[in-house]
């Protein structure tokens, strides 16, 4: 017989022929035990070469889509008219909905939680294609040593090279997770060894590896509300249910804790995104809170590097003696985010390096995820870190980020406080500003869009407490001269929506 394949032009023509017949196999117009032609007649009724045709069919033998019977010819192989019929999306759709119906579930889809899920974290992306942009989490790459970061990187490809090219440590390169260790109790009042330090693919991952080894379905965490969109998530996707606990002036109101929360995600050194600090007392009150329960709690220090005024807040970390709290960091918010490398210094119940070796859930939960890391980029880092380059890096990021604040306070509190409130923070690389009436936050937005202006609304922060219209102004990716002109800009604008009759 004649099998109807086109053939167009000349190139790769034996993957076209492969393509088509394997595709009449598999739909089912080409039926198990069907006699194809011979590799010559095939040839001569598609015009090409017999060596083409008996690649394809070699192909296909090989794959088992075809069988050779001696002295018979080639066949289609038996059994393939099981697999089953692809359905249209109609279709599809509508079989769910049966299947949900009588209470089944199809095989092939995936947990309910996970389609209900946003396509995208929730997290702020840039709106506007010009140097005006506010995007908070950003950093100045353009200040960035990447001189001495290529020598780190050298390094580390000369020691890999040296290595033995086997599966490393789960917890991460030990110089590494050394460097950290030094680098906290410095920096951050946080005492750890270096075996109590994990590293991660960034924050977000600290967080997930957290989330799997304390959560069960149905169990309760507790996050700030506004707070960060990605640890409600993270924490959703376990199956756990998720609170939101109101914040005030001092941080998380811990009196609208629920008893039964097993995990408590906070951002106390400066509030996400709000910006103010976790006051002493609250931090006392939530450690005695979650001893009482049991509870574990993630302490966020995401961008802790950039104080620029008042003493620094103890981390909850160093006034946790019972073992409640585990200490998530990045360098995402002070190298860029692209490295994707974090930390998470965790109580001894979930990770005992040193007096319980067998009794490590979170180092395997490290090791199944990924197994670990790359070990490349974890040896740049830390010749990075012990070579002194990184504290360099940090001293003159502070000194940049702390004139863009300063520039950015002067507009906020000078030109711009008719419209607007800033809550004034000690830390971090953005500043949160309330909008007075009768502005309303989507309107300055998209009013500032159009000037090629990129402001962040607050809205999306909140969860279940009623949303305060603010913006959120990042500075760590905005020159001094951009915020001069852009905000200048933004006076006019906010002149012009105040008087208009629509506000």
């Amino acid at each position: 017989m004649e099998i109807h394949i086109a053939v167009e032009g000349h190139h790769d023509l034996s993957g076209q022929i492969y393509r088509q017949l394997r595709a009449g196999i598999l739909e089912g117009r080409l039926a198990g035990g069907t006699r194809l032609p011979s590799t010559r007649d095939l040839a001569t009724q598609l015009g090409v070469s017999r060596k083409t045709t008996l690649d394809v069919f070699e192909r296909l033998l090989s794959e088992g889509y075809l069988t050779a019977r001696a002295g018979s010819g080639t066949f289609v192989a038996d059994g393939l008219e099981r697999l089953p019929a692809e359905r249209s999306p109609h279709a599809r759709v509508a079989d769910s909905s049966r299947e949900r119906a009588k209470g089944r579930r199809d095989a092939a889809r995936a947990q309910p939680l996970w389609e209900q899920m946003p396509d995208s974290l929730p997290v702020p992306r840039p709106s506007v294609a010009s140097p005006y942009d506010f995007i908070g989490g950003a950093t100045d790459k353009t200040l960035f040593p990447f001189d001495v970061w290529r020598r780190c990187v050298n390094h580390a490809l000369r020691a890999q090279a040296r290595g033995q090219g086997t599966y490393r440590d789960a917890a991460g390169e030990q110089e590494l997770r050394l460097a950290i260790a030094r680098y906290l109790a410095f920096n951050r009042a946080v005492s750890s060894n270096w075996e109590e330090v994990i590293v991660t693919q960034g924050a977000q991952h600290a967080l997930d590896l957290l989330a799997r080894v304390t959560l069960g379905p149905g169990e309760v965490a507790a996050i700030e509300d506004p707070g960060y969109p990605p640890a409600h998530a993270c924490f959703e996707a376990t199956g756990a249910r998720v609170a939101h606990v109101p914040v005030d002036r001092e941080g998380l109101i811990v009196g609208k804790l629920p008893d039964n929360a097993r995990l408590v995600y906070v951002t106390p050194s400066h509030q996400f995104p709000l910006g103010m600090p976790m006051s002493l007392e609250r931090r006392v009150e939530l450690l005695e809170w979650a001893q009482k329960r049991g509870a574990v709690i993630i302490e966020d220090d995401y961008d802790c590097e950039y104080r620029f005024e008042g003493r620094p807040m103890e981390p909850l970390k160093s006034l946790d003696r019972a073992g409640l709290v585990a200490y998530v960091g990045t360098f995402s918010k002070t190298i860029f985010p692209e490295l994707r490398v974090g930390y998470v210094v965790p109580p001894a119940s979930l990770y005992r390096p040193l007096y319980r070796p067998l009794y490590r859930p979170l180092y395997k939960a490290r090791q199944i995820a990924d197994w670990h890391g790359c070990t490349l980029t974890q040896t740049a880092l830390a010749s990075f870190m012990l070579n002194g380059d990184f504290a360099k890096h940090l001293r003159r990021m502070h000194k940049t980020y702390a004139a863009r604040r300063a520039r950015l306070l002067e507009h906020l509190q000078g030109g711009l406080s008719p419209w607007f409130e800033p809550i004034v923070p000690t830390a971090g690389i953005h500043i949160a500003a309330r909008l007075r009436a009768p502005l309303t936050e989507q309107a300055v937005v998209t009013a500032a869009r159009e000037a090629s202006i990129g402001l962040y609304g607050l809205a999306p922060f909140y969860q279940r407490a009623k949303p305060q219209a603010g913006l959120i102004f990042g500075y760590g990716n905005i020159a001094e001269p951009h915020i001069d002109t852009s905000l200048g800009k933004l006076a006019g604008i906010l002149a012009r929506l105040a008087s208009s009759p629509a506000n």
